[in-house]
């Protein structure tokens, strides 16, 4: 049985019809229509789908869609604002983080949690803040150069 919530989802409101053990990863994907939230391994393990809720980084994929009623959703379309990138966004493309493209959602929104708690991190708080997310491209370098 389906059921009617609402969702604050980068600034707007959604009226959603769900099953309750949909995850936050398929509404934002299958029902709001917001592809940039990566299904990676669906499991928890990769940190693809890494969205921020209530300014604290989350695995999307984990949580379900109901649970996060009255919660502000934030996802990697909500941080560009006016047209323009957001700063980090614009450093993971000047230092070449991005490669193939498929981790850099996540990888963006885990690092951005990480900068608004801790706007000067060290090499090593960067370390730790992204360790719950994969890159199967990079050794890591790049990503973490973008957020110093």
């Amino acid at each position: 049985m389906k059921k009617q919530i609402k969702l604050e989802v980068n600034g707007f409101e959604y009226d959603v019809l769900i099953k309750p053990h949909w995850t936050l990863l398929d509404v934002l994907r299958d029902e709001i229509g917001l592809m940039g939230t990566k299904k990676g391994c669906d499991r928890g393990e990769c940190g693809a789908c890494t969205v921020i809720m209530n300014g604290e980084a989350i695995l999307s994929c984990l949580v379900l869609a109901i649970q996060c009623q009255g919660k502000e959703i934030l996802t990697i379309e909500g941080l560009a604002q006016h047209g323009k990138l957001d700063p980090l966004q614009d450093a993971f493309v000047k230092h070449g983080a991005v490669q193939c493209g498929f981790c850099t959602p996540g990888m963006i929104m885990a690092s951005r949690a990480l900068l608004n708690e801790t706007p000067h991190a060290s090499e090593e708080e960067i370390k730790r803040g992204l360790s719950g997310n994969l890159c199967r491209c990079t050794g890591y370098a790049k990503i973490i150069a973008a957020e110093n």
